[in-house]
């Protein structure tokens, strides 16, 4: 007949059991969470990537696209030609569209932020070269042929002049309010910033 010992289990045995059944139990909740967080985020992603109705477009004259102009680029430039631009479009875009400047390039002749209009020619000399005079064709802001005043233009005209920027400009404008009118162009020298050459540059392009 078994003995009282025979009929406990070793207490070896019952803790693998308890390992067993312990283990089983996380196994399940980890399972549970698992599934928990991938409803949640299926229906978070669902809503996320709903998409909205396309607009309606109201009937009518199709919408106008951006105006361009068209320039001829010319002189020291890569690929010389004839090319469309953005109105609103500086000589810099112009000579881009062109391929930039080739070595040999004087780009201290020429304004390469000022605007360029429909029509015009834009001839970027070469170093050694004249600067080019006003170009024919300019478009609705006036005739290329119109002198530039140095007595009354604004900092927007004057920006307009080979070798003169902004800043220039405004030099001008600030001599021009100190010292009363330019006599001759050759007043310029007495403005900080404008040298000989620029000067040589705005003969014939400029009033008095």
């Amino acid at each position: 007949m078994p003995g009282l010992a025979d009929l406990v289990p070793p207490p070896e045995s019952t803790a693998a059991r308890w390992r067993i059944r312990t283990g089983a139990v996380v196994v399940v909740l980890l399972a549970a969470l698992a599934l928990t967080v991938v409803i949640s985020a299926v229906g978070s992603s669902g809503a996320s990537t709903e998409v909205p109705p396309a607009p309606v477009l109201a009937s009518g004259p199709a919408l106008s696209v951006e105006a361009e102009i068209i320039v001829q680029v010319a002189g020291a430039v890569r690929m010389p030609g004839i090319y469309s631009l953005p109105t609103g479009a500086r000589l810099l875009d112009a000579v881009a569209a062109a391929g930039g400047l080739t070595d040999d390039a004087d780009a201290s002749a020429v304004n390469l932020a000022r605007a360029v209009n429909d029509g015009e020619q834009l001839v970027v000399p070469r170093v050694g070269e004249a600067p080019p005079e006003a170009a024919p064709g300019a478009g609705a802001s006036g005739s290329s042929s119109q002198l530039v005043d140095l007595n009354t233009a604004t900092l927007e005209q004057l920006d307009t002049l080979p070798r003169i920027g902004p800043s220039i400009a405004q030099r001008i404008i600030d001599w021009r309010a100190e010292n009363g009118r330019f006599t001759s162009v050759d007043d310029l020298a007495e403005i900080s910033g404008i040298g000989d050459k620029t000067i040589e540059s705005l003969r014939g392009l400029v009033l008095p």
